[in-house]
């Protein structure tokens, strides 16, 4: 009887401070989330790297996006891509092609560049993990696993920086063992936009074809 005892007070506190990490992490990305949602626009610089030592893959490249509201314009790999809030052009000039489409903002599993500063906002439990000094700089990580049994997703480290609460990184690991690192460089907000930024100027590109896919 004793045992049983205390192993249900065992049970209970390690439920307790489960509760309590899973509520002290939702309530640090809530204030991530409202920390962005007061900016006008977004301009990061970042270094993206993907890695899988089974499969011998190890990819590093740079890029850029900037963003406004669900609009952006995202450069890497040298192609740019514009959403206008409406149709998405993926501009290739190596191909001299540009795909026109229409960008589905209600498929979840896909995270659009508009979508990366809030997408863990729905799908996911929070779990707070390691804190990091980078540079001078505390990163506190959130683990994200996903709701979903049959994401292809084993979980997500999202580190933030406690001092701006802006994120810092993420880090996705893949059910295949593929991990996606995404690290911000630089991170700029309520810059001065050309008005013509996430606007696709279709006299640019009269050499290209136009794959219109809509």
């Amino acid at each position: 009887m004793k045992k049983n005892s205390l192993l249900c007070i065992a049970l209970t506190l390690v439920t307790l401070s489960f509760s309590q990490n899973s509520n002290e992490a939702k309530a640090l990305l809530e204030e991530v989330s409202s920390k962005i949602k007061t900016y006008d626009n977004i301009a990061i610089d970042f270094k993206h790297v993907l890695s899988n030592q089974e499969e011998d893959i190890n990819q590093e490249t740079r890029g850029d996006v900037t963003m406004q509201g669900e609009k952006y314009r995202l450069n890497i790999l040298g192609i740019t891509r514009i959403f206008d809030g409406t149709k998405l052009y993926n501009i290739s000039p190596e191909d001299e092609e540009v795909t026109i489409s229409t960008e589905n903002a209600e498929d979840d599993n896909t995270i659009t560049p508009s979508k990366m500063l809030s997408f863990y906002e729905k799908g996911y439990n929070y779990t707070m993990d390691i804190i990091q000094n980078v540079r001078g700089r505390k990163i506190q990580y959130v683990k994200l696993n996903p709701i979903d049994s049959k994401s292809e997703i084993k979980h997500i480290l999202l580190g933030i920086d406690l001092k701006t609460k802006h994120i810092y990184n993420l880090i996705e690991i893949g059910k295949n063992n593929t991990k996606t690192t995404l690290t911000v460089n630089a991170f700029k907000t309520n810059e001065p936009l050309p008005k013509t930024l996430f606007t696709f100027n279709e006299d640019k590109y009269k050499d290209y074809y136009i794959n219109n896919l809509d």
